[in-house]
C-alpha cells in the first residue's frame, strides 16, 4: 500500500506568496487538514476531492501523491528504496514517464543526478522482470514522477496533476514575457471582482488576465481543456466518480455578456493572439478586445481595471519606462474616476514611477520575478 492510500494525505505546489489564498481555495474544494509549507500546502481529501481540486483549481501548480518517505543519505540507497516500489502498479512497458527532482541541504546534492538514479531504479526493475522498459519522455508522459529530498529524507511522489496545472491549454500563442496563468488567476481573486461591474484590462497582451476573468465569472473549470489528468495512473482510480466529478463541474458554467470582459493593447498581434486564445473557452468567442493605445481611452469610469504593464521586454524600441509609468498614472487619476485599478509591477521599483499612493500593495512571484500587486483607488 502506498503512503497516500495510508493517510489520504497529498502535498500542492503553489507559487510562493499563494500559500494562503491556496489553503482557502482547496478547503472550498473540499480539502480538510489543511497545513500550509513553503510553496505548498499538505491538505487530506478522498479521491472525489482530489479529482476536484485537480479539475477545478485555479491557483495550485501541481497536487502530489506520496508513495513513499524514507531516509537517504546517498545515492545507491535512493536506487534500492525506488526498486522497492512495485512499479508495474502504476507503469506499463509501453508507457512513458519522467522524472522531475528538488534536492536540498542533503548528501545528494545534484537534482539532476538523483532524478536519474530514481530513473534508473524504475527501468532496471521492467528490465529484469519482463525484458522490456518504458521510454522517459520529458515532455507530456503519460506519469510524472516526483523526487524530493531535503535534508536527507526523500518522498517520491506521483504527479497526480500530469504535468504543471498552469498550462490550462487556452493558450496557444503569446506575447514576450507573458503572466503565468495561475498569477493572473490570483490577481482576479484579489481584486475581489464578482462580475457586478465590467472588467478591463487596457494592456492586455496575449489576454491571461482577461482569459482567467473568464474562467472565473463564468464557473468554467480551470481543466477544462487538458487532455488528461495524472490521477488517471494511480492504481486506485476510480473512473465513474472521476466522470461524476467532472460532469457535475461542467455543469456549472454559464454564459456572460461578452462586453463585460473587455481589454485593449497598442499591438495589433497581441489583439489578434488574445482573440484567438480565448475562442477556445466556452462562449470565449464573445469576449471584446481591441487594438487601442492605452492613452487614448478616453475614459475607464466605474469599474475594475487590471494590467500587467510592459517593464522590459513588452516596451516598444526607445520608449523610456520611466515617462511610461508616469503616463499610466495620469491616465488613471484623470479618466478612470469611480473605478478601482490593479496593476501588477515585475519591478517593483517602478511604483514609485506612477506617481499615486496604492490602497495596498501585496508581494505576487511570477516566474523568477518577484513583483507586486498594488491597488489604487480612484475617487
Amino acid at each position: 500500500m502506498f503512503l497516500y492510500q495510508q493517510d489520504n494525505r497529498y502535498f500542492a505546489q503553489i507559487a510562493g506568496g499563494l500559500e494562503p489564498y491556496g489553503a482557502d481555495e482547496v478547503r472550498e474544494l473540499g480539502a480538510r487538514q489543511i497545513r500550509s509549507a513553503y510553496r505548498g500546502l499538505y491538505f487530506e481529501a478522498d479521491a472525489p476531492t482530489l479529482y476536484r481540486i485537480n479539475y477545478r483549481s485555479r491557483l495550485l501548480t501541481r497536487v502530489l501523491a506520496p508513495l513513499l518517505r524514507f531516509k537517504c543519505h546517498n545515492a545507491e540507497y535512493l536506487y534500492r528504496k525506488v526498486q522497492q516500489i512495485d512499479w508495474s502498479d502504476l507503469l506499463t512497458p509501453e508507457q512513458t514517464f519522467a522524472v522531475f527532482a528538488n534536492v536540498s541541504n542533503s548528501a545528494i546534492s545534484h537534482s539532476q543526478y538523483a532524478a536519474l538514479k530514481v530513473k534508473d531504479a524504475i527501468v532496471d526493475q521492467f528490465r529484469d522482470r519482463v525484458g522490456r522498459r518504458p521510454d522517459v519522455e520529458t515532455i507530456d508522459p503519460d506519469l510524472w514522477i516526483s523526487l524530493h529530498l531535503a535534508r536527507n529524507e526523500a518522498t517520491v511522489s506521483l504527479d497526480t496533476s500530469g504535468g504543471s496545472l498552469h498550462r490550462r491549454g487556452y493558450r496557444r500563442e503569446s506575447v514576450e514575457a507573458p503572466m503565468q496563468e495561475t498569477v493572473a488567476a490570483a490577481i482576479i481573486d484579489l481584486t475581489g471582482w464578482d462580475g457586478s461591474r465590467p472588467l478591463y484590462d487596457p494592456m492586455c497582451g496575449s489576454g491571461t488576465l482577461i482569459s482567467e476573468a473568464w474562467l472565473k465569472y463564468c464557473r468554467i473549470p480551470a481543466g477544462y481543456l487538458r487532455r488528461r489528468f495524472g490521477f488517471t495512473m494511480l492504481p486506485d482510480f476510480e473512473p465513474e466518480l472521476w466522470q461524476a466529478e467532472k460532469d457535475a463541474a461542467d455543469g456549472r458554467i454559464r454564459e456572460i455578456d461578452g462586453g463585460f470582459i473587455r481589454g485593449s493593447d497598442i499591438d495589433a498581434q497581441a489583439v489578434k493572439i488574445t482573440r484567438g486564445n480565448n475562442v477556445a473557452l466556452p462562449y470565449g468567442d464573445e469576449l471584446r478586445v481591441r487594438t487601442l493605445d492605452f492613452r487614448q481611452i478616453p475614459e475607464l469610469t466605474e469599474c475594475v481595471i487590471v494590467c500587467n504593464p510592459p517593464y522590459g521586454l513588452r516596451l516598444r524600441k526607445g520608449e523610456d519606462i520611466g515617462a511610461f509609468y508616469t503616463e499610466l498614472g495620469d491616465f488613471l487619476k484623470r479618466r478612470c474616476t469611480g473605478s478601482e485599478a490593479y496593476v501588477y509591477f515585475g519591478k517593483r521599483e517602478l511604483i514609485k514611477k506612477v506617481g499615486l499612493r496604492p490602497a495596498w500593495k501585496k508581494p505576487l512571484a511570477n516566474g523568477g520575478l518577484d513583483g507586486r500587486l498594488a491597488k489604487y483607488e480612484l475617487y
